[in-house]
């Protein structure tokens, strides 16, 4: 058995079960946990049965695709219901995120204002309220608890703490910190049971965003209060109609155990929007979604098919980050699309790298406008110089716009996605250019290559800033390249018996260093050991002295202060 085989499990439920077991069972929750991964399962509709032994059976019943009730998990053995193995099922099945959003729910009305108002009164800034400071009081304490213990320390009852955290701020409208709770649960699991997709990088993004959100909602208020909370339901209001043209599609495998597709399309006025078909799965799921037709209106067209073609839309409805609804009123129409180097799309590779940087920069700050849908994808016309390796790991260096280096990296490490035999594949092709060629019309100009997705939110531990590589021309014929779901072959590549190409290392100019590298380092050796590895991590003297030169800046030192 493993844990594909399982229904996602709700949080109050994993809660609930590990929270009435007697301490000497908790002592042996982990251990109970592995020994049932190893039993056989099967599935008969919405229940699993697990085989406990050869004369008891655990079953698992997931009306609607989770278990939702702690009732729906029952055991056959003599100590059942207080036996450990109902608690141990629900900590090896995924993680259910509850907070899915509907496919459309029309934008409340603001109501006109009836009188005349003071311009200089200023209404008072929204506050949390108690209830939401001590949920998120109890959710920085469950996060630092696993910071304390470490991977290996980590195990089903702390988990347990923090799912049972993560219900309450989700009671408490605080969704945000409750899915980053939940991102840490499912990378803890996938960490302790050796998953390949696993990264230490991840859990440390994730664990910093949990405990930076929690410790926030206590002081943040009015704009800040909103970005820190989070939005579980996105409101989908009217747009009438939209002409969009297909950009690519991208598989989404998330921490919380959902998987799926994004279709990227953009309007005519070069508004991004995105038809995504995300639910409760995985790599697998994300495979399978990208053939199947997009639920917008009577189009036929698969994501697959969408990110190269085009979709005449009437009624169309548009969530504050982009995304389109698929309401009962929604009519589309396939229609044509366009290339990369063709109007509207060719616009989008026209602003300068430095500028749709500066633009994505913002965009994944960690308190950013929630709403800036589409705001942290980066187009640009790139030349492949080839592989390079860095302390945080090798990249496929290429250079833009004016001679500037960039590093392209994978976006998912799921061996079951393309994308990393599809980089390395690229790597072997120095010198190519990623364009479509340019049509008749248009001469010999140089073409827009690719698009990528700027990756600061992933805690890489490297001296460079990198971008995670999502979509790119085709290096030797016409057409685009989905890398997480297309697959390269040798064949596609100018030279296909060449081998993977090494760049020289690129000298690092001044300030091209994070001056918090040596900090990044030390918390990802710290979060899989726990916090009492930092006295064993050996004397910080000299990287203390390497800190000085690249240190931020202060307003004391902006002012002269010595």
């Amino acid at each position: 058995m493993n844990a594909d085989q399982l229904p996602p499990v709700a949080p109050e439920v994993t809660a609930t079960l590990v929270e009435t077991l007697s301490p000497r069972l908790r002592k042996r929750l982990d251990a109970a946990v592995t020994k049932l991964g190893a039993r056989p399962a099967h599935r008969d509709g919405d229940t699993v049965t697990i085989q406990v032994d050869d004369e008891s059976e655990l079953r698992l019943h997931a009306p609607g695709g989770v278990v939702a009730r702690v009732e729906d998990i029952t055991c056959g053995c003599l100590l059942a219901p207080a036996c450990v193995h109902r608690a141990a099922a629900a900590c090896a099945a995924p993680t259910a995120d509850q907070a899915t959003e509907p496919a459309e729910q029309p934008a409340p009305k603001t109501p006109e204002p009836t009188g005349a108002t003071e311009p200089d009164a200023a209404a008072p800034q929204e506050t949390a309220s108690d209830a939401q400071r001590t949920a998120a009081d109890a959710l920085w304490a469950a996060g630092a608890a696993v910071l304390e213990a470490g991977v290996d320390g980590a195990g089903a009852v702390t988990q347990s703490a923090l799912l049972r955290a993560a219900h309450t701020a989700r009671l408490r409208r605080l969704p945000r910190a409750a899915a980053a709770a939940l991102s840490v649960v499912t990378l803890l699991r996938a960490a302790r049971t050796g998953d390949p997709s696993y990264r230490t990088a991840d859990l440390v993004t994730a664990l910093a965003e949990l405990l930076g959100t929690a410790r926030r909602v206590g002081t943040a208020s009015g704009a800040e209060l909103a970005a820190v909370s989070g939005r579980a339901r996105r409101p989908y209001g009217p747009d009438g109609s939209l002409r969009l043209y297909g950009l690519f599609t991208e598989p989404v495998v998330t921490d919380s155990g959902h998987g799926g597709v994004r279709t990227w399309v953009a309007g005519g006025d070069g508004r991004l929007f995105t038809v995504g078909d995300v639910a409760p799965g995985g790599a697998g799921r994300a495979l399978g979604v990208a053939d199947r037709a997009v639920r917008l209106g009577d189009s036929a067209l698969t994501h697959r098919e969408l990110g190269r073609a085009g979709l005449a839309v009437s009624g169309a409805t548009v969530s504050p980050d982009g995304r389109l609804g698929a309401g009962k009123g929604v009519k589309a129409v396939t229609a044509r699309g366009a290339a990369w180097t063709e109007p509207p799309l060719a616009a989008l590779w026209e602003a300068p790298p430095a500028e749709q940087a500066a633009r994505a920069l913002r965009a994944v700050s960690r308190y950013a406008e929630p709403d800036g849908g589409g705001s942290d994808l980066l187009f640009l016309d790139v030349e492949l110089l080839g592989a390079v390796r860095e302390p945080g790991g090798a990249c496929l260096l290429a250079r833009c716009a004016g001679g500037v280096p960039v590093r392209l990296t994978v976006a998912d490490d799921d061996p079951a996605l393309p994308h990393r035999d599809n980089l390395a594949l690229l790597a072997a092709a120095p010198g190519t250019r990623l364009r479509i060629p340019p049509p008749p019309s248009a001469g010999g100009g140089a073409g827009p290559a690719g698009c990528w997705v700027l990756s600061c939110a992933r805690g890489c531990p490297a001296p460079h800033p990198r971008l995670t590589l999502l979509a790119c021309s085709h290096p030797t014929g016409e057409g685009t390249v989905d890398l997480g779901l297309d697959r390269l072959r040798r064949a596609d590549l100018p030279d296909p018996t060449a081998p993977v190409h090494l760049a020289p290392a690129q000298p690092a100019g001044p300030g091209a260093a994070s001056p918090l590298y040596l900090l990044e380092r030390r918390v990802e050796q710290t979060v899989p050991a726990g916090r009492a590895a930092l006295g064993l991590l050996g004397d910080v003297t000299a990287e203390a002295r390497r800190r000085p030169p690249r240190r931020l800046p202060t307003p004391a030192a902006r002012r002269g202060a010595p």
